[in-house]
Formats: structure tokens, C-alpha cells, sequence
């Protein structure tokens, strides 16, 4: 038989040769820890539909913290579980929110752990969806003012960067605006520009409680057959001032991620969210998949298809086996 030239198995022979070779790589500076917070002390609940994420207490959270600083983990992005929701989501801007007392305890000890806000309301509404609800529909302007106070606060308390995954047109500039006229224009905007309404969600509304008592979030967030709408929502959030754009959720929306790397040259962060690793732990537990390798070809892929920044729950796991 003759052969080609050029024999690709050649440089897969040994594993010193693949690692030479290597196109991608994934490192421990690509990982961002999503964490859970709640009032209270002493507080560490595991959630029941994602082994080994918990919902914590601010001093847990900064315990918490610690370890992930030491793992080498540039960031983590915060959470806030409410003691109480009402329909304003009023503790989504209350200086003594859960959120804000992480933020300045994890600030006080750990001035160089980047620390990443969600900002959105649907934890903190009553209703459980993520703006100002009037007869049944999610008032978009109305809702703008609240968000910017949220980042707003967040920023206060010392955040290095708020994130709006709220999917509220022109949320973007109203957080901008806000920010910048109070001197916080060093403060990073992180958009998740590209939300799906994914069914991968699941476990996140368990571990928040932010499932809609009415209706579903379709009406503002992403429809998931559409890609090139995601190019023009990318583009809207960078026109309003974005530093980074993402895609959430990571897995089933790679090509998505991969679009926008190929039009905007923009840092690009996605989200591997909790139904993806819910389903890799439950696998796992019924010994049907090997985890730890699933794990990792499911964070390589992310970066293959052009992120820059990867929110996981598999951060401490992916960690340590990246040394």
C-alpha cells in the first residue's frame, strides 16, 4: 500500500509528543468559580442536584475563597440567595445584601482574588423573573434603573466586575451610565450577551429558588434555534460598553461561542452552567462515563471554540489536575 507523505499518527505516538503538538490548551487562568451565598454563619448546604456546590454563609464563602486563591484561580463570580424576596427584588441593591457583605469580607483578605457579581433580580423577585412584572409581562425600561442600582452597589462593596445576565435591551449602557457617573468607570462590565432560554438550567433555579411562579423566560431571553440573532445582541451590548461579552450555556452553543470569537475581537467568556455538570456528575455516580475525563474534554472544548474565560463549576476539580 502506498502511504502519504505526511502520517498524522506520527506525532500522536507518545504523549510528549501530543503535548508538543497541542493546538489548545486549557489552563488554570482560563477558570472563573461560580459560588452560592446566603445569610447566616456556619452555613455550608450542599445542593442536592449538584454534589459538591454549596450554598454558603459569607465566612464559609471567604474559607471557600481561600482555597480557590490557593488552586490559582484568578476569579470567582457571586450569587445572592435572599433571606426575603418581594416583587421590587429590593435586596438585589441593599447595601447589606448577601452579595455586598461577601464581596467586602472576600475584598478585606483577598485584595487580588477577582471578584465577578451576578447581577440579575430573578433571585431576589418574589415572582422569579428577572425585571418588574405588571400584569403579567417583564417590564423592560422600568426594570434598567433597578439592575443599574444593583451593579451599582455591587461596585460600593468592591466589586472588580458586575455581570448583567438579566437579557433587558439597553441594560448594558443603563450600568455604564450609572457606574460611570459615580467614579466607578474602572469597574468591568461583563455581559452575558447571549443567553439562551436553555432547559440546562434546572439545577441553578434549585439552587437559587428563582423557578417563575407564572409563565417562563422566553419572552426575554434567547431562542435557541437562533444563532445570527446572537451576533446582533454581542454587537448591541459592545456598542453599550461590554469589556466582555459571553455565551451561556457553553456546551450545547459552541458554535455560538466560535461565531462570535470569528467577528468581535473582544475577551469572550461562556458558561458552563449546572445542568451540563449535573449531568457529567450524575454519569459519573452511576459509573457510565469516566467524570474526570469528561470533565476535561468538555473545558478543552470550550476553549477550542474560542473562550477566553470559562464560569465552571468544575473550577477546583479542573484545578488540581491542571497543577
Amino acid at each position: 500500500m502506498q502511504y502519504p507523505i505526511y502520517r498524522p499518527r506520527r506525532t500522536r505516538r507518545t504523549e510528549t509528543l501530543r503535548r508538543m503538538v497541542r493546538e489548545t490548551r486549557l489552563s488554570v487562568d482560563n477558570l472563573i468559580y461560580p459560588l452560592f451565598v446566603v445569610h447566616g454563619k456556619g452555613i455550608k448546604k450542599e445542593i442536592g442536584a449538584m454534589p459538591g456546590v454549596y450554598q454558603m454563609s459569607v465566612d464559609e464563602i471567604v474559607k471557600e475563597c481561600g482555597e480557590v486563591a490557593d488552586l490559582g484561580i484568578p476569579a470567582v463570580i457571586l450569587f445572592g440567595i435572599p433571606d426575603v424576596k418581594d416583587e421590587m427584588a429590593s435586596e438585589a441593591h441593599d447595601p447589606h445584601g448577601s452579595v455586598q457583605l461577601a464581596v467586602g469580607a472576600i475584598k478585606g483578605v483577598l485584595p487580588d482574588l477577582v471578584v465577578i457579581t451576578d447581577v440579575c433580580l430573578c433571585e431576589y423577585t418574589s415572582h422569579g423573573h428577572c425585571g418588574i412584572v405588571q400584569d403579567g409581562d417583564v417590564l423592560n425600561d422600568p426594570t434598567l434603573e433597578l439592575l443599574a442600582r444593583t451593579a451599582l452597589s455591587h461596585a460600593h462593596a468592591g466589586a472588580d466586575i458586575v455581570a448583567p445576565s438579566d437579557m433587558m435591551d439597553g441594560r448594558i449602557a443603563a450600568i455604564r451610565d450609572m457606574l460611570d457617573e459615580e467614579g466607578f468607570d474602572q469597574v468591568i462590565v461583563l455581559s452575558y450577551a447571549v443567553k439562551y432560554a436553555s432547559a440546562f438550567y434546572g439545577p441553578f433555579r434549585e439552587a437559587v429558588g428563582s423557578t417563575p411562579l407564572f409563565g417562563d423566560r422566553k419572552a426575554y431571553q434567547m431562542d435557541p434555534p437562533n444563532a445570527v440573532e446572537a451576533l446582533r445582541e454581542a454587537a448591541l451590548d459592545i456598542e453599550e460598553g461590554a469589556d466582555i461579552i459571553m455565551v451561556k450555556p457553553a456546551l450545547p452553543y459552541l458554535d455560538i461561542i466560535a461565531r462570535l470569537r470569528d467577528r468581535f475581537d473582544m475577551p469572550l467568556a461562556a458558561y458552563n452552567v449546572s445542568g451540563e455538570y449535573s449531568m457529567v456528575k450524575a454519569g459519573a455516580r452511576l459509573d457510565w462515563i469516566d467524570g474526570e475525563r469528561v470533565m476535561m474534554e468538555s473545558l478543552i472544548s470550550i476553549r477550542r471554540a474560542g473562550a477566553n474565560m470559562i464560569l465552571t463549576y468544575f473550577a477546583k476539580e479542573a484545578a488540581r489536575l491542571l497543577g
